[in-house]
């Protein structure tokens, strides 16, 4: 099982967390396939894609050690138990809710959606691997340049709206990663051109590149 500490390593080090949300299960895991072909480790599945637990299992089983695969939009207690019994090597909530604290009982690490500064303490202090900050269009790049003054050490992941122009801002402004779904995905998970999908991961896994080394 992926620890925090490797959660936190695999973060740092990719910079980049694909959303997955699909309206076709066979769509969905094709585009999770061609996103690891292409260097994109952090994948995330959203619970709200037909058949999820399946498309997380052959994901986790296809993918391997290309990928690490996670769920997300994971909400209830009972969306934490679907996601660990189908593989997923770490998890992702949109709030503070029963999804997090049921995923944290798990010893899953968990990317904890939280909005203002005592969301995102609140989420460190309870456990989080890091904290997704959504929906970050509301504040866009200033704000989390704002939240990190005063909360240094909280490893920010913004989520909602990051197109690689956003990226390359939040990055500028301290996000340890950014978490991509449409832009990224576009209409893959649905059915939609693969070899787009492709080139659109290599656009931001060079963007990401170029954070880290900023």
């Amino acid at each position: 099982m992926l620890n925090h500490s490797d959660f936190t390593h695999e973060l740092h080090r990719n910079r980049l967390v694909a959303i997955v949300r699909g309206s076709d299960a066979k769509a969905a895991l094709a585009g999770v396939l061609a996103l690891a072909q292409e260097g994109v480790r952090l994948i995330e599945i959203s619970l709200t894609t037909p058949d999820a637990e399946t498309v997380i299992t052959r994901a986790v089983e296809e993918a391997g050690a290309d990928a690490v695969i996670g769920a997300g939009t994971v909400v209830t207690r009972q969306d934490a138990l679907r996601a660990r019994d189908a593989g997923a090597q770490w998890m992702v909530t949109p709030a503070l809710d029963e999804g997090f604290e049921h995923a944290v009982a798990l010893g899953v690490p968990v990317l904890a959606g939280a909005l203002t500064p005592t969301e995102a303490v609140r989420a460190m202090r309870s456990g989080a691997g890091a904290v997704k900050l959504f929906p970050a269009s509301l504040g866009g790049p200033g704000y989390l340049r704002a939240l990190r003054d005063p909360l240094p050490d909280i490893p920010f992941v913004p989520v909602g709206g990051v197109d690689a122009e956003a990226a390359r801002a939040y990055f500028a402004a301290g996000a340890v990663a950014v978490g991509v779904g449409s832009p990224l995905l576009g209409d893959a998970a649905q059915g939609g051109d693969l070899a787009q999908l492709r080139v659109r991961a290599r656009e931001f896994l060079a963007v990401c590149a170029a954070g880290a080394s900023a």
